[in-house]
């Protein structure tokens, strides 16, 4: 527990993994509910805002998984270091 709290050991991936998946679920919801406040900009046919919407979702769920496969990535990379310092200093 104190490695925790001091941050010597971070999130497990798996946390980060249920966020995602979470945020996969949640975000064509989001664009959903805020799919009329975008209608100004572009033509109002039915169409086209779907075709926003889809677009946006598209992009919007590469960015997110983008997202987090940096933290992903970022986690790994330090409980790799961490193990490297271990390891030096046990020699």
């Amino acid at each position: 527990m104190q490695d925790f709290l001091t941050f010597e050991k971070f999130i497990t991936q798996d946390i980060l993994i249920v966020s995602y998946y979470l945020g996969v679920l949640f975000l064509p919801i989001v664009f959903w509910i805020y799919r009329k406040k975008v209608t100004f900009i572009i033509s109002k046919t039915k169409l086209s805002i779907l075709l926003y919407l889809f677009i946006a979702i598209l992009f919007g769920e590469l960015i997110w998984r983008m997202m987090f496969e940096a933290m992903i990535g970022y986690f790994d990379m330090h409980n790799y270091l961490q193990i490297l310092v271990q390891q030096t200093l046990k020699r």
